[in-house]
């Protein structure tokens, strides 16, 4: 099957190929065949895009996949909220009957995840963009809330990321929040005359917003108007070099130059 996708929609295919890649290891991080099913449907030169697949965005998902059953199993009626999910299929490795999840993305994003991906009572579709506010009537007064954002923010300006935070901690005290983030220095060179050329015929979209770890929580703190305690969440490769030397130099002052993944709970009141 071809797509359409362009410009940020087509990111979506990046992370399915290494997700893919990972589920189809008996050794890999995630167990999931709806995302196989979807990989080998799609008729797309990956490798070509993308070069050899790698585990990152596989433990991207089971790290939010962890947080999201830890957050399940003290409040099991939950709203889920997934932003830019894009061809995302946690709903289909986590088993939550009586939550509710919201998929929010961009309408031609949300056309393709639909030809694979069908929406119901419990699993609901929003094609608007993470930045309007619309989407936040979906969710249900009363019930604990997770919103997550894998592999989007940094798609934003930073003036946008703060609207979105300020708006979401007004709206949903309480709530956790979890993203993943590029530092400062990979946002440069997407935004760069050269650009981040993931290989020779691939560039990603500019990616605006970029921060330092350390300057997480003072920079969201700031943001919403109250302090906020921001957790780290390391990523913990399940072979390799990198298995021990992410959480070697997360030790170290690079620590916070390297792009990463945390999650926060918004403020009671805001």
């Amino acid at each position: 099957m071809k797509t359409n996708l362009s410009g940020v929609p087509e990111t979506t295919l990046w992370p399915l190929h290494n997700r893919a890649s990972e589920a189809a290891r008996p050794d890999g991080c995630i167990r999931d065949e709806k995302c196989l099913e979807i990989y080998r449907t799609i008729d797309y030169d990956y490798v070509r895009s993308f070069g050899r697949a790698e585990p990152s965005h596989g433990v991207r998902s089971q790290l939010f996949d962890a947080r999201l059953r830890a957050f399940l199993h003290e409040h099991p009626d939950a709203v889920i909220v997934n932003l830019g999910e894009g061809l995302e299929t946690q709903r289909f490795r986590i088993d939550a009957p009586q939550a509710l999840w919201l998929s929010i993305d961009l309408p031609e994003a949300m056309a393709v995840r639909e030809r694979f991906i069908q929406p119901d009572a419990q699993h609901r579709h929003i094609a608007v963009s993470a930045l309007d506010s619309a989407w936040f009537d979906a969710v249900p007064p009363g019930r604990a809330v997770f919103i997550s954002a894998q592999g989007l923010l940094m798609y934003f300006k930073e003036e946008q990321v703060a609207a979105l935070m300020q708006a979401m901690a007004a709206r949903f005290p309480g709530a956790i929040l979890m993203f993943d983030y590029l530092s400062r220095a990979l946002s440069r060179r997407s935004l760069s005359a050269r650009g981040w050329m993931k290989t020779r015929h691939y560039r990603t979209p500019p990616m605006p917003w970029g921060i330092d770890r350390d300057q997480l929580a003072p920079t969201l703190s700031r943001w919403i108007g109250q302090p906020v305690e921001v957790h780290n969440v390391t990523f913990l490769f399940p072979r390799g070099p990198l298995r021990w030397l992410i959480p070697w130099l997360e030790k170290t002052p690079l620590g916070n130059k390297m792009p990463g993944l945390c999650w926060l709970r918004l403020p009671e009141t805001a």
